[in-house]
């Protein structure tokens, strides 16, 4: 049997907000949708069966700790990523850029080479070019790959900001060239520029010149305000080709997504449902619930009385205090559940008020809450 092509449409749109679905040959991703993070191929805290329960429809992995933890050979050598985690979801793989920033010992970006870091793990020396990034990610078997990109850090140097943006878009190119043609496959580029808005359309424009599956929006969650990212977005949200995804990547909140979608982004990721699990912090449609507070020694209610899935209307707000304040294990797996869920109905309940053109309503009552 031939293999699906890479496709999107869209179905659905209320002023900029858009309801569409990513086709792939591993299923359907019904935009916008919510991608739980699987960094070092596995969702922490849960197994990718509850994940698949919960109605995650694709999940992210990352080329630079999985390039560095196990290595690539090892994944490769069963297949790819999907049969070493057991997971038959689509995948996404970001390129490592990002993580070169934040996570490395030291680095050093070189025009030609890329970026020359030492692992934050043990100190050996890795150089990962845009090709490297890109040979890795074809190793993984990914479903979307990410071109290779400089993430810098926020600044108000706009000098600076332009010359990182200039270096991302010379890998962009260099990305798009060793992924070459498989239409099976999105290959999605990445806008930089900062909180400049020139910077950014100057990007959008090189890129779509270049020609990618789908447009991500990086160089944000990286301590900006909302505003400033909602800035951002509205600078951009007329340009972005409208018959391909629009990723946000790395973020964020639930108010950060419902704003996001209404400036017509499709696509988001971050560690915030699973981390905050970790944590004791849960997200309910009435707002978030810190779970170790002493208040709920006695509150034997729970999280959401209508959340049925995993049965977790049927533990009490009074026993997941009482988990977490012993530290048992179960503490963790049960709010990484309840938040990966709370997340995808999150998403479903945009995806249907934005077909029943009533998301600017939902927009409003929502934006505050949560």
């Amino acid at each position: 049997m031939a293999l699906k092509k890479f496709n999107f449409n869209v179905n659905h749109t209320e002023n900029h907000s858009r309801v569409g679905v990513i086709e792939t040959h591993r299923g359907d991703i019904n935009t916008p949708a919510f991608m739980p993070v699987g960094t070092q191929a596995t969702v922490k805290g849960a197994f990718i069966k509850d994940v698949v329960q919960t109605g995650s429809e694709i999940i992210l992995g990352n080329t630079y700790h999985l390039m560095l933890r196990p290595g690539v050979d090892r994944i490769s050598s069963v297949g790819g990523l999907h049969e070493f985690m057991n997971c038959n979801l689509p995948i996404l793989t970001d390129s490592g850029g990002f993580q070169v920033m934040s996570l490395s010992k030291f680095n050093k970006i070189d025009r030609e080479k890329g970026a020359i870091f030492q692992s934050h793990i043990d100190g050996n020396k890795f150089i990962l070019s845009p090709e490297e990034s890109i040979r890795v990610q074809k190793c993984l078997n990914s479903d979307i790959v990410m071109v290779m990109d400089e993430c810098p850090k926020k600044t108000d140097d706009f000098e600076k900001i332009k010359k990182s943006m200039d270096l991302s878009m010379y890998w962009a190119k260099r990305s798009k060239n060793a992924f070459g043609d498989n239409p099976h496959k999105g290959l999605f580029g990445i806008v930089q520029g900062g909180l400049f808005n020139d910077l950014r359309l100057k990007s959008l424009e090189q890129l779509i010149d270049i020609d990618f599956d789908g447009y991500a929006m990086g160089g944000l969650a990286v301590g900006e305000t909302q505003k400033e990212m909602f800035d951002v977005l509205d600078g951009v949200k007329d340009y972005l080709p409208k018959d391909k995804p629009r990723y946000l990547m790395g973020v964020g909140t639930p108010s950060d997504i419902i704003g996001a979608v209404k400036r017509g982004i499709d696509m988001f990721d971050c560690v915030l449902p699973t981390r905050s699990g970790r944590t004791g912090l849960a997200f309910t449609w009435n707002g978030r619930v810190q779970i170790r507070n002493a208040k709920y020694q006695n509150d034997n209610s729970p999280l959401d009385l209508n959340v049925s899935k995993f049965d977790l209307n049927k533990y009490s707000k009074n026993y997941l205090n009482h988990l977490f304040n012993t530290n048992e294990m179960l503490a963790s797996m049960l709010l990484t559940l309840n938040n990966i869920n709370f997340y995808q109905e999150l998403m479903s309940e945009i995806r249907k008020n934005i077909k029943n053109g009533t998301f600017e309503e939902f927009h409003d009552k929502y934006i505050n809450i949560l």
